[in-house]
């Protein structure tokens, strides 16, 4: 008989990809035509193992199959048996059942696999028979014949047993009844004789066997706890095929049988058969992961950065073929082909990964390269399992893009879909409803459990913040929020913007990830975006999905709004942040959207800004708590004002503020608005109006306004209002309101305006006031007077009114003498601001300081950015020095100058001398003196401050000029004080130093080839000047003392050499900022009772072990210590520095005398004297 008949009975097809190992050796010929013998293989090879492996890893090991009841539903058969059959399958001895190919995937791709049809009766035994105690199993559950065709004239008979351990395939069922004698044996059939000496599959000599053991009795079998899963193969025919796919770990060997047949109740038979025989028999003795495989799939899941040992299963599942409805010839089969991987569960994604390769058959053909993949488990949007079969499918969808589906098949789909819903759980546990779709039967939906938020801070939100990142592919580290309790409705979550310097707006899945995170999170009271740009969100739809619209409420009542899938993502996020967040009160989007103006034409076919389509339906139908809405600084249409309009008029809506400033309200729209804040008077807190174009009639400013008798904060700053005589608010109106708010900056005020605010604040409905601005209102110094004596009621001593005024940028310098009365006189608020003030006269500012020298009322005060003709004088500078030495009441003082391009405000070199009454002040614990160029001098004063001042706790004086010798004598000075608490880093200094570093060694690069004809040139002042010009680059000056010691100019130095002092700059102020870090946590250790520094409170501040270097650093000495060893350079430098004390001849014989902030520290002179070997 020839090769070529015995593979035309093949029925063996390559399908399930197997694994491959490394020491695997050389494979037989892959045509799988020779036969060879088969070595008879003991039978303890195909039982199962006596002892079951053990894992160290936490929860790796697929665990025990939870015994669960399969939900009762209509299975997909039943359909299958009201169909119509093809005329060709209804032929009379049509056969019940066909079996498919037991095949090998080492099977040559020259093999013909054409489908092969049976006619043989099967013999089906559903009850179960006991066996003599065997191997194989001891009850046989299931048996039958089948017959197979590989031709016209070619049939063969096949048998296979299902028992409770393995699944067995003979060569005829006599075969079968000599090992199970339960099984008749079979009569008549001398075909099945001559069809023994045919193998059906090929020869084992020339294949790995697939996970199947053989004998001499000719036999194969496969162990039930070896297979991986059961399920429906859907290839297209008109009859039911079941897929086994199988792995042995041990063998290093994985296989698949595939049984074809044509009568669905066959199927439904076999199907649940070797289901429940699976189960069972995994049940008895469940088969562990090795540990080689618990170390590959862990360190795949650590290169993702996705391994919680606490957070981790794996499964083993099959990749199943895809679907295809057409089948040209019966090879197509072979294409369908399956891949046996391993299935892992991190803390954020879900993995599919190929099996290690040294577990791979390298002799298989139809092997196909396998990539593992991941999925964010926050971006699963389906899942199904199946009732019926092993077979379960998960989609995974990212926004703006088509869902992936993944199918598979498990034996174990059970505990995969209850470990998968267990971790999208974990990762949102406030969701009340998640945005999964999922199908599986009954009786394992019951056995979800719910997730605790394990006492994390704001329930979680960092947790599910984090996994949505991951889930996206996005770096959550860029997103900043803070959360703070100091307000109204409290906790406030603040956005931030993004930690990455070299942008200021989030992306669209930024911004996705977080909205998403903050669904159903109760923590927060407040959410707030202000200034935090979310244009990428308000255009932009996802039309591949619409898993994430809120169509419920978080108590699961329809929100019955048309077209929310058509709405974008801007107006989805916010509904549902507002309706699935019952404590969420207030919603802050002030400036968050860049929409500029329109003309008629575009705001009638303009969309609107989105908030108001997303907020104001929800508060009409009172399907959302959110009540204080701020949409200033966006630019709303009429569509926008229609919305809120529609919402505010129905009295069931409970508005407690509409904050719409900065909105480009028209007339029209404007008039529309305090309509609908008039209807929401019982409940209205607060009203912003300001800075829109709108013209304010006063009459009906007051009408729609005076009804709302619990109105709290009023914004009407910068607004139009049409000119008269009468006040912008009636003084009873003021007084009808508690008012704890009142801002009117940027609105001209008239006497009678003035007038009556000085009524109201005489009033005692006033007291709730807190805060009053009045910046750029044009109000001369007796206004302003007039004003503050009103705050102060009563004759006698004054009151202290816990009240922050703001009267910046007015004209306070004309009719002075009453505001400097009322200072004075301690007619002053707690908080007073007094910024950006023009003095044309210095005396007026003179006097203004030595008024709040007196004063006992003020303790918060900002004079910042003050204006004078020219810089600060002597006798200017000496009442600031009074002001700081006398003045007992001030807590916090704010005197930073200004420097911007069209405008520069500070007191000059005097006010370093003004700093010395720092010393006398025993009070003042916050000083802001930013932007007043104090440099060295400043730097050295403030150093003799904080050795006798143990009062401040917090000094801000970034952008003064601070180079690393000023720094450095800061820190020299911090170290023997124990009570500061905040001193900035200096960077903004630093980059300035940097830069004037950069300079002028660009300089010195430039003019190197001029420099020995230029110095022969050079006078000695000359000379003098450009030293002290590199001096003070790193902090230090050269003095020039005669002539015969002054150095050489310019060394040859090389590329190296002036590298290296940029770098050395940069490591000396990281070390000096590391000092300062020491320093300010011993002090905070020091000030709450550290135990680790309370025994030496007493004593003084304790030493640290902090490197200190000396104040004395200059361009030569960075050049001469940075010398690199690994480089020869142009020339070798050894300076020396000389420190003399008294140099008052040959200083004057030079010519030179040190400039204002050049001085030494102590005071003395420095000499540099330099030799050079060339």
């Amino acid at each position: 008989m020839s090769n070529r008949r015995r593979k035309s009975l093949s029925i063996f097809t390559p399908d399930v990809s197997p694994l491959t190992p490394l020491d695997e050796p050389k494979s037989a010929p892959s045509g799988g035509f020779l036969k060879k013998k088969r070595r008879p293989i003991p039978l303890s090879s195909s039982s199962p193992s006596s002892s079951p492996k053990t894992s160290p890893m936490p929860s790796p090991n697929p665990s025990t199959p939870i015994p669960i009841k399969r939900a009762e539903s209509k299975s997909s058969v039943d359909r299958f048996l009201i169909k119509s059959r093809p005329k060709s399958l209804q032929k009379t001895g049509r056969p019940g059942s066909v079996f498919g190919s037991f095949r090998s995937l080492s099977t040559s791709q020259e093999e013909d696999n054409d489908l092969t049809r049976t006619s043989s009766t099967p013999t089906s035994i559903r009850s179960t028979y006991s066996a003599p105690d065997s191997a194989y199993g001891s009850n046989v559950l299931h048996h039958g014949e089948v017959q197979t065709s590989g031709g016209m004239f070619r049939k063969k008979s096949l048998y296979f047993v299902l028992t409770d351990t393995h699944l067995l395939r003979f060569k005829s069922q006599s075969r079968a009844a000599q090992l199970f004698p339960i099984i008749p044996s079979s009569m008549g059939k001398a075909a099945g004789m001559r069809h023994h000496r045919m193998s059906s599959m090929s020869s084992s000599g020339s294949l790995h066997e697939l996970h199947t053991t053989s004998s001499t009795e000719g036999h194969h079998c496969v162990p039930l706890n070896h297979i991986v899963a059961v399920w429906r193969l859907e290839d297209g025919r008109p009859y039911f095929s079941i897929e086994i796919d199988y792995l042995d770990e041990d063998m290093n060997n994985a296989g698949g049988i595939t049984l074809q047949l044509n009568d669905p109740r066959d199927y439904e038979l076999w199907m649940s058969s070797i289901r429940g025989a699976v189960i069972k028999a995994r049940l008895a003795d469940p088969q562990l992961f090795s540990q080689g495989l618990i170390e590959y799939t862990c360190r795949a899941l650590e290169q993702d950065k996705d391994y919680d040992p606490h957070h981790f299963h794996m499964f083993k599942v099959v990749q199943r073929a895809g679907k295809s409805s057409i089948r040209s010839s019966s090879e197509d089969l072979t294409k369908v082909t399956s891949n046996i991987c391993i299935l892992a569960i991190g803390i954020h994604k879900l993995h599919l990964l190929p099996l290690p390769k040294s577990s791979r058959n390298l002799s298989s053909a139809s092997l196909s390269d396998f990539g593992g993949s991941s999925h964010g488990l926050m971006t699963l949007t389906h899942m199904n399992v199946h009732d019926h079969d092993d077979a379960f499918s998960l989609t995974f969808r990212l926004p703006y893009r088509r869902g992936s589906t993944l199918t598979l098949a498990s034996s174990l789909v059970n505990d995969i879909a209850l470990s998968v819903r267990h971790a999208t759980d974990f990762l949102r546990p406030q969701w009340a409803e998640a945005p999964l779709t999922w199908n599986v039967p009954n009786s394992l939906d019951d056995q979800v459990w719910d997730i605790s938020g394990s006492g994390e801070p704001y329930e979680c939100y960092d947790r599910t913040l984090a996994a949505y990142c991951r889930g996206y592919g996005i770096d959550a580290s860029k997103i900043l929020y803070q959360v703070h309790d100091q307000c109204e409705d409290n906790p406030v979550f603040q956005l931030l913007p993004p930690a990455d310097g070299s942008r200021t707006r989030y992306t669209a899945l930024e911004l996705l990830a977080i909205f998403r995170s903050l669904r159903y999170n109760e923590s927060f009271a407040t959410l707030s975006f202000r200034n935090i740009s979310l244009d990428s969100l308000h255009s932009a739809r996802d039309r591949f999905g619409d898993d994430h619209v809120p169509w419920t409420t978080k108590s699961g009542d329809p929100l019955n709004i048309p077209d929310q899938e058509k709405a974008t993502l801007l107006v989805q996020e916010v509904r549902a942040l507002a309706v699935k967040c019952r404590r969420l009160r207030r919603l802050d989007f002030s400036s968050c959207l860049s929409r500029g103006s329109r003309n008629d034409d575009e705001n009638a076919q303009d969309s609107g800004s989105g908030i108001c389509e997303a907020l104001f339906p929800l508060c009409e139908k009172q399907r959302t708590n959110v009540d204080w809405i701020n949409l200033s600084g966006i630019h709303l249409t009429d569509i926008d004002v229609d919305y809120l309009f529609s919402a505010a008029i129905d009295r069931s809506c409970h508005f407690r503020a509409l904050e719409v400033g900065y909105c480009a309200l028209v007339d029209r729209s404007m008039q529309t608005v305090l309509q609908a804040i008039s209807h929401q008077a019982p409940t209205i807190e607060s009203v912003d109006l300001s800075g829109n174009v709108a013209r304010q009639e006063v009459s009906i400013l007051e009408d729609n306004l005076a009804p709302l008798d619990f109105l709290r904060k009023l914004n009407l700053s910068n607004i139009n209002r049409t000119s008269g005589p009468e006040p912008l608010i009636a003084m009873e109106v003021l007084c009808h309101w508690k008012l704890s708010e009142l801002r009117l900056s940027r609105t001209s005020l008239n006497q009678a305006s003035i007038d009556a605010l000085a009524g109201y604040l005489l009033s005692e409905q006033s007291v709730y006031l807190r805060l009053l601005e009045l910046d750029r209102c044009r109000l001369t110094g007796a206004q302003a007077a007039l004003l503050l004596s009103a705050m102060s009621q009563g004759p006698g001593e004054p009151n202290v009114r816990n009240l922050q005024v703001n009267l910046s940028e007015n004209q306070l310098g004309q009719q002075h003498e009453a505001l400097i009365d009322a200072i004075s006189h301690s007619h002053t608020p707690f908080h007073l601001i007094m910024q950006t003030v023009e003095y044309k006269s210095e005396t007026t500012f003179r006097n203004i300081l030595h008024a709040f020298a007196q004063n006992t009322t003020t303790k918060v005060l900002d004079i910042s950015k003050a204006s004078l003709q020219s810089d600060a004088s002597d006798e200017t500078c000496e009442a600031l020095r009074l002001m700081f030495a006398e003045n007992h009441t001030i807590r916090e003082l704010n005197i930073s100058g200004e420097n911007s391009h069209l405008e520069a405000a500070n007191y000059g070199s005097g006010l370093n001398q003004a700093l010395v009454g720092l010393m006398y002040n025993e009070t003042l614990s916050v000083l802001r003196i930013e932007h007043q160029k104090l440099g060295l001098q400043g730097a050295n004063t403030l150093a003799s401050v904080l050795g006798t001042n143990h009062a401040l706790q917090e000094i801000y004086l970034e952008n003064n000029e601070i180079n690393l010798q000023a720094f450095t004598v800061l820190m020299n000075a911090l170290e023997h004080n124990n009570t500061l608490l905040y001193l900035p880093s200096m960077d903004t200094d630093r980059a300035w130093t940097q830069q004037k570093l950069n300079k002028e060694i660009e300089n010195i690069r430039d003019n190197s080839s001029n420099v020995s004809s230029s110095v022969a040139a050079m006078s000695t002042s000359t000379k003098a000047t450009v030293n002290r010009t590199f001096g003070r680059t790193l902090g230090k000056t050269f003095p020039a003392r005669s002539s015969d010691k002054i150095p050489p100019l310019l060394p040859k130095f090389s590329e190296t050499d002036m590298t290296a002092v940029v770098g050395s700059l940069s490591q000396n102020w990281d070390r000096e900022v590391a000092r300062l870090h020491s320093y300010l946590q011993r002090n905070y250790k020091l000030l709450h009772g550290s135990p680790e520094y309370a025994e030496t409170a007493l004593e003084g501040p304790p030493a640290l072990d902090v490197d200190r270097p000396g104040t004395s650093e200059s361009l030569a000495t960075a050049l001469r210590r940075v010398q690199m060893e690994d480089v020869t350079p142009v020339a070798e430098v050894d300076r020396q520095l000389i420190v003399q004390n008294d140099f008052p001849d040959e200083e004057s014989e030079a010519g030179y005398s040190m400039d204002e902030g050049e001085e030494d520290l102590d005071g003395d002179g420095l000499e540099m004297k330099e030799h050079f070997h060339v």
